[in-house]
């Protein structure tokens, strides 16, 4: 390590500013979310078998709601434009937008060059739990998705069932794609249910066991036709391991209501950028 320079308390003094200044991006309207919500009705349910994924489709101004309903499970999530997949949920641009952990009146946003909000967060039965005292909270925008190659690098295994593979085969299986033509459309997940921070000593990823328990939702409001690919981790809560055959799994359930959309709510529209990118 090289020495520190004499100014070095005053430089890491400099206090942060915030990135991405969220005050003037338009609010929903939560109160009519909710409103809306209490009078949908269930359309669909699947129930995502453990170390497997499962795809439902949820029209726009309708809800998606993903519970836990037997123990406790964390789960993979993947959005799409139901009519045009290559406009899907951006992790990295959502973590700017919100934080590094999402909740109630939190967005999901789609990648470039659409950049609108592809769903958001009107009910979290775990938005008590905020961050811990070891910087961990729920329902992370800062993992990737466990997945085969990684899992190779490390333990030079072959596995099968990681929720990037549980993934793949689900959208497979839902547009009638190849494996092979379907695996460059996974993306970056919302970590449903997962407890995740960075370590405060070496900026490490970590996971600890989540706090979801039987009877526990999230429930998103569909912005946009979107098709909905869930993934029940191999790990289970995560406590200790991912990527695994061990750790002990349970189902996750996916609901789509429908009913009447909130008052006032119109589909956002694609990013107003011209894309001349200065030419």
């Amino acid at each position: 390590m090289t020495d520190a320079p004499v100014d070095a308390d005053q430089r890491r003094a400099v206090r942060p500013v915030i990135c991405y200044p969220v005050a003037d991006l338009p609010a929903p309207d939560m109160s009519a979310y909710a409103a809306a919500l209490e009078n949908a009705e269930l359309a669909d349910a699947v129930l995502v078998p453990p170390r497997d994924a499962a795809a439902v489709r949820v029209p726009a101004g309708s809800f998606l709601r993903i519970t836990c309903p037997k123990g406790p499970q964390v789960g993979d999530l993947n959005l799409f434009n139901a009519t045009d997949l290559s406009e899907r949920f951006y992790s990295g641009k959502t973590r700017a937008l919100h934080g590094t952990h999402v909740t109630r009146g939190d967005r999901l946003w789609s990648n470039f060059p659409t950049l609108r909000p592809m769903a958001t967060i009107v009910e979290d039965s775990l938005e008590w739990y905020g961050i811990d005292d070891f910087g961990g909270g729920v329902h992370d925008v800062i993992g990737t998705r466990c997945d085969p190659y990684t899992h190779q690098l490390l333990s030079g295994g072959q596995y099968h069932y990681c929720c990037h593979s549980n993934l793949t085969r689900a959208l497979a299986d839902a547009t009638s794609m190849s494996l092979a033509e379907a695996e460059p459309f996974i993306h970056d997940v919302l970590n449903v249910f997962m407890c995740t921070g960075f370590t405060r000593d070496t900026g490490q990823y970590f996971m600890k066991a989540s706090p979801v328990r039987a009877g526990d939702a999230i429930t998103f409001l569909a912005e946009i036709d979107l098709l909905a690919v869930l993934s029940a981790c191999p790990g289970g809560d995560c406590g200790a391991e991912h990527s695994s055959d061990v750790a002990r799994c349970y189902p996750l359930g996916i609901e789509v209501l429908t009913g009447t959309p909130p008052d006032g709510w119109v589909s956002p529209q694609p990013n107003g950028y011209d894309r001349s990118h200065g030419r």
